[in-house]
């Protein structure tokens, strides 16, 4: 239950004054035993959703933290789902309310309702196939976060030419973003952010080895990019699809006026 709904229950006489007071202090965040407080009001606070890091945490503490998210919010993301966690989740919840995406290593609990399309494309290019990983990671933050997504994956620079098709076609998508992951020396990024007119979110990936490997030459190569570039963290998937799919989401909602009328409805009266 939101504000909006606690406000209805109260005019129409459904909820006292001091049922609706303990409702609205407890909006915000659901405790977890003694462990976690789960946002589930980060997304329409925000913009960006809420995510479960199964890294570090008990199988079974992932499985009862899922459950409260899909009750607050029809879903739940999981994010760095190892063999224990995914074990116990398909324990826990049926096979038609449970996406596994192994690439991405991420699992969506739901009730059978889908994430609310927003209007907003985002792109995720990888590098190379040890990139998709980290792509695919991006992409699924993006598609939770209703945006309709791109993928083109293995068009890295040491064989450039398949890049330009498959860059001509996703821009006929108008995407309102680009996620560029790329492992090595991390050049594509920059590269994407010289041919095309969107935001590019570079997304380091730990591919490579030997000096500079594990995503440090490509995280270096990103931050002295000499094209206009966002770039996140190593192997930061979340992030870049997080933030990719922000500035989507603002792009669709200026397109359908939704952002001005909000704009609208915070100015001051005229005294």
């Amino acid at each position: 239950m939101d504000l909006n709904d606690i406000l209805k229950a109260v005019k129409e006489g459904k909820i006292d004054l001091e049922a609706a007071e303990h409702q609205v202090r407890s909006l915000g965040f659901v405790s977890y035993s003694n462990i976690a407080k789960l946002d589930s009001h980060r997304k329409s606070r925000t913009g960006v959703i809420e995510a479960i890091l199964a890294d570090c945490k008990e199988p079974e503490d992932v499985v009862e933290m899922a459950r409260i998210m899909a009750g607050e919010s029809k879903r739940a993301l999981i994010t760095r789902v190892t063999p224990p966690h995914l074990e116990a989740l398909k324990k826990a919840f049926s096979p038609d309310r449970l996406e596994w995406n192994s690439r991405a290593r991420t699992v969506v609990i739901h009730n059978g309702t889908p994430a609310p399309r927003t209007g907003g494309v985002v792109g995720v290019i990888s590098a190379g196939t040890a990139d998709i990983p980290a792509a695919e990671e991006a992409r699924v933050i993006a598609s939770e976060m209703g945006c309709e997504t791109i993928a083109v994956y293995d068009v890295g620079v040491a064989g450039i030419h398949r890049l330009i098709p498959e860059l001509q076609r996703l821009k006929l998508r108008n995407p309102g973003a680009i996620v560029v992951a790329a492992g090595r020396e991390g050049t594509l990024p920059t590269i994407v952010s010289g041919l095309v007119d969107v935001p590019v979110v570079g997304l380091p990936v730990s591919t490579g080895y030997g000096a500079g490997g594990g995503g440090k030459a490509a995280l270096l190569s990103m931050l002295q990019s000499c094209s206009t570039l966002a770039v996140v963290n190593i192997d930061a998937g979340f992030v870049a699809g997080a933030y990719a799919a922000r500035i989507a989401n603002m792009i669709a909602a200026a397109g359908s006026g939704k952002i001005t009328e909000k704009a609208e409805q915070k100015e001051e009266p005229e005294l």
